[in-house]
């Protein structure tokens, strides 16, 4: 996808990421999951956080680190694959999912949330953005409901909210209908036993 330009790569950042940025709901060192060619987390790090960006595509992280050089932005971009995140060896307090959910097979949706808590402490808040069963089937990736995330996002996590939003898109002026979630980590369960 990225020999030419991929759809959801809208040449800034999401919309809902400025919004949340401008709440203050972003705190902390920040993972962006599937960061694609960087604006995310260029925008973030242009913000003051230590941000890390990864994806599977090692092209989009070359475009993010070309990115990041040509704009004097000092973030990090690393080849990474979101269903084993535990190898980056460390805890982040906010995590970006910026269309990355939404592409998983359900046996994957488990091996994403675990991978997840594995760059995660208590108190980390993950914010998912998914397509939502709202937007018409013109293709492209999986339609998610909010039963689906609250069924994923199960104990260790905590679903703070669900909302409606929209993931821009160059496909549509608009942008894709969506669901914008903010989920919190709040650890492993404490074992009954003895």
């Amino acid at each position: 996808m990225y020999e030419g330009t991929p759809p959801w790569e809208i040449g800034r950042p999401q919309p809902f990421v400025e919004a949340l940025q401008a709440k203050g709901e972003i705190v902390g060192d920040v993972l962006d999951i599937g960061c694609g060619t960087g604006e995310n987390a260029l925008f973030l790090t242009g913000m003051n956080h230590a941000v890390l960006g990864v994806d599977f595509a090692a092209g989009a992280i070359a475009a993010a680190r070309g990115k990041a050089r040509t704009r004097g932005i000092e973030a990090r971009f690393e080849v990474a694959d979101a269903l084993d995140l535990g190898g980056l060896g460390r805890a982040f307090d906010t995590l970006l999912d910026s269309g990355v959910f939404h592409v998983f097979s359900d046996d994957d949706r488990r091996r994403y949330t675990r991978s997840l808590a594995s760059v995660s402490r208590p108190g980390t808040r993950l914010f998912l953005v998914c397509f939502s069963e709202r937007e018409p089937d013109w293709g492209g990736p999986r339609r998610v409901t909010r039963d689906e995330i609250r069924a994923t996002f199960g104990r260790p996590w905590a679903v703070e909210r669900i909302e409606a939003t929209r993931y821009a898109t160059l496909l549509s002026d608009g942008g894709a209908q969506a669901w914008l979630a903010s989920i919190i980590y709040v650890g492993r369960p404490v074992s009954q036993g003895n």
